[in-house]
């Protein structure tokens, strides 16, 4: 019997959850079984469980992967101010964004079914949103970022939705039409 290293084994678990994120973004959360996230990671099913209690342990630990990522390789790393709202906004509405599901937002992605998740996997989205929207409100009112956070949250509604609509269309002159005017509506609600 081959017997890990602490490290390997959290490699493997990290392993495990950045691709089930991607996965579960790409295919949703009940369109995505055990097997498939497993696989995607290299692994057997049998090894699952050495890593997780269940499905939506796996689930809830990737949502909240998924927004700690994305906090922190896009907002954490935007300028500061309005500026780094501007350059997120701008990159969220990006045709590259809306096309990439797998690696792209996951609220465009998994907003509905988180709804019907467990509590648990609720939570998980609720902290990480937060998160998100608490970088969006210390840009928009830096000395009170409390007092930016309604607006900050209605930011971020209006992104995801935007997007899911935009990746929904067929039309693609339609859907690019959308992104830009999604770009429109944000910048307006910053000034609000």
């Amino acid at each position: 019997m081959v017997r890990y290293t602490k490290e390997h084994k959290q490699q493997t678990r990290q392993r495990i959850i950045t691709t089930a994120g991607r996965r579960l973004k790409l295919d949703g959360i009940d369109g995505s079984g055990v097997a498939t996230l497993m696989k995607d990671a290299g692994l057997t099913n049998g090894t699952f469980y050495a890593y997780f209690t269940s499905k939506d342990d796996l689930v809830t630990t990737a949502v909240a992967d998924q927004l700690r990522a994305q906090h922190a390789n896009i907002v954490a790393q935007a300028a500061p101010g309005r500026a780094g709202l501007e350059q997120i906004i701008r990159w969220y509405f990006s045709t590259e964004q809306r096309d990439t599901i797998e690696d792209g937002c996951p609220n465009a992605a998994l907003l509905d079914e988180i709804a019907r998740s467990t509590d648990a996997t609720r939570q998980a989205y609720t902290d990480g949103a937060l998160t998100l929207i608490d970088g969006f409100a210390a840009r928009l009112a830096p000395h009170d970022p409390p007092s930016a956070r309604l607006k900050a949250l209605s930011l971020l509604g209006m992104m995801a939705g935007t997007l899911q609509l935009s990746r929904a269309l067929t039309d693609r002159q339609l859907a690019d039409q959308l992104l830009e005017q999604g770009i429109h509506n944000a910048l307006a609600l910053l000034d609000a």
